[in-house]
C-alpha cells in the first residue's frame, strides 16, 4: 500500500503532525520505534500559543482538563516570573501537562481520524526519486519496505532520517551536565532562594559551580536536578543509576535526602544543535531531529507541535494539488529562524543558571531587567512563542502575526474565532457584510471557509479598523483589508498561501 506521508517518531511532533495530515486527507502512517508508550515526561507542560493551537483544534478541553494553570513563566530560574497577561490571549498561561498525558490524548486523535500507528517498528534506510521515498523498516516480524509521497523525520535528536540524509547538526557543545531522578525524599528538601517559582527547592553551590533543584511533581514526588559545569561528564547515552543520582545529591547538598521510590532517571546537558536544512526532496525533518537545546523554559515539545502545526497544513496542501510550487519550502523560511531563537535564547539561560561567581553580576542586572515590563514582556513572548511573526507581504503591523482568539458577534450568538479552524482550512473573516470580499474568493471555497461576523464583541481589539482578514489553517494572518483598501490583495494573498482557484 502507497501512503501519502510516512511520520518517523510517534512523539508530540510527530503525532500532531499524523492528526494535521489526516485532517488534510491524506494516507498517515506513524513508525515508532519503542515497541510500548512510554511511562514517564520528559516534558511537563504546553505553552500559551500550544494551548491557543489545541484550542484552533479542539482538542483544548482535553489538555485543559484537571491541568494545572502556571500563570508565570521562567527564564534562567532567576526567581521573577514572566508575565504573559499582557498579550491578546485567552490563555495567558503554560499549562502543567506531562508528556505521557500529552502522548496519550494525541495518539487517541491521530487514530481516531484515521492515521495508523506502528509501535515496535524502526526506520533503517530510505531512498528517493522525484515521485516518492521507499522506506525500510524493521519490525517485530523482521525488514520490510513502504512505499510513499513524502516522509518526516520526527525522531528526536538522534534521528535516524536526519543522519540517513547526511544532514549536518553543527552546534554548541556542552558545558553543563545533570542527572535527572522522579522520585520520592524521606526527609525534607531543603528550600532554595533564587531557584525560579518552577524550582521551590534546591541548593547552589557557587565553590563548586554547580546546584540541586527540585519541584513537585504530584503529591510527595518531586523531578530533582544535580547540575554541573565545565566538567567531564558520561556519555549521553549511557543508563543513569540511583548511585548516579545518590552520589551527586550528596555531593552538592550535603545528603541524598532519603530518595526512595524512583520511577524516572535521566541525564541533560546544554548541547546545542541546529540541522543545516529541514527537507532533502520528499523528506522533511520536524521537532528535535532538527533542533535540541538545553530545556531551559520548556521550549521544546512547543517548538516542535508547532513545527507539526507549520508543516503540517502545507504538506497536505501539497499532497491534495492545491498548494503553489513554493509553499512547501516557506516551512523552513519560517520554522527554522524560529528554532534559531530558541536556541539564543537558551544559550543566554545555560550561561545564567552557571553559578560561576564571575557571572554573579551578570546575574544581578539580568534580575533588575525582568523587573522592566518591556523586558519582561520581550521575553515572556520568547519563551511562549506569543510573538512569533512570520515574513509576509503587506504593511499592517498584524501580517504574519498569530490571530488573536476574537469573540465574534454572529447571527447565532457570540462564537470564539478558533472553533472555525478545527478542520485546519484557511478562515476569511469579514467584519460587516462585504459581499465583494466573499465574491472574490469563492473559487477557493473547497479550501477557505467564509467567516461573516458583524463584528467582535470586545471593544479595543487588536483588529479595530479592520473589514477583513485572511488567516493560514496554522491560524497566522496573511492578508488585512481596512475601508480604504477594500479587496486590494486578496486574489494575490490567496494565490500565494493557498494556491490557484479552482476550475
Amino acid at each position: 500500500m502507497r501512503y501519502d506521508v510516512v511520520i518517523a517518531g510517534a512523539g508530540p511532533t510527530g503525532l500532531m503532525l499524523a492528526c494535521e495530515l489526516r485532517l488534510a486527507g491524506a494516507r498517515t502512517l506513524v513508525l515508532e520505534r519503542l515497541a510500548e508508550p512510554v511511562d514517564f515526561s520528559k516534558a511537563l507542560g504546553v505553552h500559551a500559543r500550544t494551548v491557543e493551537l489545541l484550542d484552533m483544534r479542539g482538542l483544548g478541553e482535553g489538555f485543559q482538563a484537571e491541568a494545572p494553570k502556571l500563570r508565570g513563566g521562567n527564564f534562567a530560574s532567576l526567581g521573577v516570573p514572566l508575565d504573559f497577561s499582557s498579550f491578546d490571549t485567552r490563555h495567558p498561561y503554560a499549562l502543567f501537562v506531562p508528556q505521557v498525558r500529552t502522548e496519550e490524548l494525541l495518539t487517541g486523535r491521530a487514530l481516531e481520524l484515521g492515521a495508523e500507528l506502528r509501535r515496535g517498528h524502526a526506520v533503517t534506510a530510505l531512498e528517493q526519486d522525484a515521485d516518492g521515498v521507499t522506506v525500510s523498516v524493521t519490525g517485530p516480524e523482521g525488514p520490510y519496505e513502504v512505499e510513499c509521497a513524502y516522509l518526516v523525520g520526527c525522531d528526536g535528536g538522534g534521528s535516524t532520517v536526519r543522519k540517513l540524509l547526511g544532514i549536518d547538526f553543527p552546534g554548541q557543545d556542552p558545558h553543563m551536565f545533570a542527572v535527572i531522578a522522579d522520585a520520592r525524599f524521606r526527609e525534607e528538601l531543603p528550600h532554595g532562594e533564587g531557584m525560579g517559582p518552577m524550582r521551590p527547592y534546591g541548593v547552589m553551590r557557587h565553590d563548586l559551580r554547580a546546584w540541586f533543584a527540585a519541584f513537585p511533581l504530584e503529591p510527595d514526588v518531586y523531578r530533582a536536578t544535580v547540575a554541573f559545569f565545565d566538567r567531564p561528564y558520561a556519555d549521553r547515552r549511557a543508563p543513569v543509576t540511583e548511585e548516579d543520582v545518590r552520589a551527586a545529591l550528596t555531593e552538592v547538598a550535603g545528603s541524598d535526602f532519603g530518595m526512595h521510590d524512583v520511577r524516572w532517571l535521566s541525564r541533560l546537558t546544554d548541547t546545542s544543535r541546529q540541522a543545516e536544512r529541514y527537507r532533502d526532496g520528499r523528506v522533511l525533518l520536524a521537532g528535535d531531529a532538527c533542533h535540541i537545546h538545553l530545556p531551559a523554559g520548556g521550549q521544546g515539545l512547543n517548538l516542535g507541535f508547532q513545527d507539526a502545526v507549520n508543516l503540517g497544513w502545507k504538506l497536505g496542501a501539497t499532497i491534495a494539488g492545491t498548494a503553489p510550487p513554493e509553499l512547501l519550502d516557506t516551512y523552513e523560511a519560517e520554522r527554522r529562524p524560529i528554532a534559531a531563537g530558541v536556541l539564543r535564547n537558551t544559550r543566554a539561560q545555560a550561561v545564567l543558571i552557571d553559578p560561576d561567581p564571575r557571572y554573579e553580576g551578570l546575574r544581578e542586572l539580568m534580575i533588575e531587567l525582568l523587573h522592566v515590563p518591556e523586558t519582561n514582556r520581550y521575553l515572556a513572548g520568547l519563551i511562549s512563542a506569543l510573538d512569533v511573526r512570520y515574513p509576509m507581504a503587506g504593511e499592517h503591523p498584524l501580517l504574519g502575526r498569530r490571530v488573536p482568539d476574537l469573540p465574534l458577534v454572529t447571527e447565532d450568538g457570540t462564537r470564539q474565532l478558533s472553533t472555525y479552524f478545527h478542520a485546519a482550512r484557511g478562515v476569511l473573516l469579514t467584519l460587516g457584510c462585504d459581499q465583494p470580499l466573499a465574491d472574490e474568493a469563492a473559487a477557493w471555497k473547497d479550501r477557505v471557509d467564509l467567516v461573516a461576523a458583524e463584528g467582535v464583541a470586545d471593544p479595543g481589539s487588536a483588529v479595530d479598523g479592520l473589514t477583513a482578514l485572511l488567516v493560514r489553517p496554522d491560524g497566522y494572518i496573511c492578508w488585512t483589508a481596512a475601508p480604504e483598501t477594500g479587496t486590494d490583495g486578496l486574489t494575490d494573498a490567496l494565490r500565494t498561501w493557498f494556491g490557484p482557484p479552482a476550475m
